[in-house]
């Protein structure tokens, strides 16, 4: 294999922030079959250290990070003793992300920094950490997950979508100025995936006396893709360099029709903020 080039996947080098349950979990299961040696990081040590061990048993490749990512120096030493153990990075994927759910009448600023410090700022700090040592090594890719919420209207996750908002433009814009250095950026715009986050996850909330079992229910009727597929599904497009991944496809459907007429789009948006708030009697 050369060493100098971007691996994919086997034999490759691959950090994976939230990597201790949902989506980065996932993420980093497929990436350990798929051949890849996986560094999964995450806030929750016992977890984290569990998920790592289990990739372990099935005969994959990984270790455990204990990191925040709102501290940016954590990320920078995770990356620093990645590569320095390795010799290389081929694939950081920014995905450690909490969910806020509730009107922002409500919120405090408290929700706001909260939501900027991981789902913003945490992909900044990866960025930051990897982006130097990728076009020092002239390879590399950037995944950030974003969400459907980051390319349409989000009413009830309002702060969410701003952050998310954040990451697909970081990302679209820093594709560009990384290709000249051989360095790949992608974005993941998830639909609905059966993960924590759908009810705020372990350190996010949903605010206000809205019954769990509502919640849940609303989002069943959006039928949330298992976290196994999804990953599967995603990595083949990360595979072909694709700019903006939706997955599930079908999620496109609501993309497209945003471009096409955001007027008609946001009418239909409202509508579904009416809807929501008449069945959870708001």
């Amino acid at each position: 294999m050369k060493k100098n080039s971007l691996r994919r996947f086997n034999g490759a080098v691959a950090i994976i922030t939230g990597g201790a349950s949902g989506i980065g979990r996932a993420l980093a299961g497929e990436l350990a079959r798929r051949g890849a040696e996986v560094v999964l990081a995450d806030l929750q040590d016992d977890a984290v250290k569990k998920a790592a061990a289990e990739i372990r048993s099935r005969g994959g490749r990984s270790t455990a990070a204990v990191v925040n990512v709102a501290d940016f120096d954590g990320v920078r030493q995770t990356v620093s003793d990645t590569i320095e153990r390795t010799g290389r990075l081929d694939f950081l994927f920014n995905n450690a992300g909490i969910g806020i759910g509730g009107e922002v009448r409500d919120y405090t600023l408290n929700d706001w920094n909260r939501l900027m410090d991981v789902n913003q700022r945490g992909v900044v700090h990866g960025v930051q950490a990897a982006y130097g040592a990728m076009v020092d090594q002239g390879f590399g890719h950037i995944v950030n997950t974003a969400s459907i919420a980051g390319l349409c209207p989000t009413p009830f996750e309002t702060g969410y979508g701003m952050t998310k908002h954040a990451v697909v433009g970081l990302s679209q814009s820093l594709r560009i100025e990384a290709a000249g250095h051989g360095v790949r950026v992608s974005v993941v715009c998830p639909g609905v995936i059966r993960t924590p986050i759908l009810d705020g996850g372990r350190y996010g909330r949903v605010i206000g006396d809205i019954p769990s079992e509502k919640t849940m229910a609303m989002w069943e009727r959006l039928r949330p893709m298992d976290p196994d597929i999804f990953a599967r599904k995603v990595l083949d497009q990360v595979a072909l360099n694709r700019a903006i991944i939706i997955v599930p496809g079908w999620w496109k459907i609501f993309w497209w029709m945003y471009r096409l007429s955001p007027a008609l789009g946001m009418r239909l948006v409202e509508k579904s903020y009416r809807d929501t708030k008449r069945e959870l009697g708001m």
